[in-house]
């Protein structure tokens, strides 16, 4: 699915636990859906006091999975604790679902945490993408390498310089090129698009992208030994205090 129904996507959130937020990630995000892609929906919801309460520990995450028009699209919500614990352990899958343009639920609540979500900004999520550039190699290095693979090691590097640089989460591989520029990627994207979520590369084309992996790898590792982020997140009490007034003033039981 390329292009998003926002109506349709907020009936898929409206079947699962009251959002307190919802946006779009994934390869829609990151501006190279194929027309097989699925839809990731991400975002938060808020459990009931008695839940949290309980002698049983709750299920913090909610999945729901629907299948339209032969797409799949899957909404993934965590509890308010839960995504607000993750926002403080530089984890850039969910900073990058907090800040993602593409809202299908939105309102005060996502504009407060994105205000307080500054304060999770930190130098330490230059580990979190060099994890997961090191991933995407392992990948590559694997005989049936696809070109969403390839796409993702590209992305994974300029989002990471990008935030290191700039203070501020950009996903969109399109975006991202126009500030730092790669050789090819444009038709890489353009391929991606046009054909399947999982179309194979060449033989030939992988050594070249290669090469410029490991040249980003260096920006990557230069935008960490320079960046002026704090090492640790300075919002947390704000962020606790979001949690217990998200808990209290939605509590479904009143």
């Amino acid at each position: 699915m390329q292009n998003l129904d926002f109506d349709l996507l907020r009936g898929v959130v409206a079947s699962g636990p009251p959002p307190l937020f919802a946006t779009v990630s994934g390869a829609h995000l990151y501006g190279f859906p194929s027309p097989d892609s699925d839809v990731d929906l991400r975002g938060a919801f808020v459990l009931p006091v008695r839940d949290v309460l309980r002698l049983r520990e709750p299920v913090e995450t909610r999945t729901v999975m629907r299948t339209i028009a032969g797409v799949e699209v899957d909404w993934v919500a965590h509890d308010v604790r839960k995504f607000a614990r993750l926002m403080t352990q530089r984890n850039g899958y969910v900073l990058e679902q907090l800040y993602s343009p593409l809202v299908v639920v939105g309102g005060p609540w996502l504009d407060e945490l994105r205000a307080i979500g500054r304060g999770c900004i930190t130098r330490q999520l230059y580990h979190h993408y060099r994890g997961f550039a090191d991933h995407q190699m392992k990948l590559l290095a694997q005989p049936a390498a696809t070109l969403k693979e390839l796409l993702y090691a590209y992305r994974v590097r300029l989002t990471g310089i990008h935030v290191l640089r700039t203070a501020a989460i950009e996903a969109h591989l399109g975006q991202l090129a126009a500030g730092y520029p790669v050789p090819g990627l444009a038709e890489l994207m353009a391929r991606k698009v046009a054909g399947a979520e999982r179309g194979a590369l060449t033989a030939d084309e992988l050594p070249p992208h290669l090469a410029q992996l490991a040249r980003l790898d260096a920006d990557l590792a230069a935008a960490f030994d320079a960046c002026a982020l704090p090492d640790a997140p300075t919002s947390v009490a704000a962020l606790d205090d979001f949690v217990v007034r998200a808990r209290l003033e939605l509590d479904n039981y009143g």
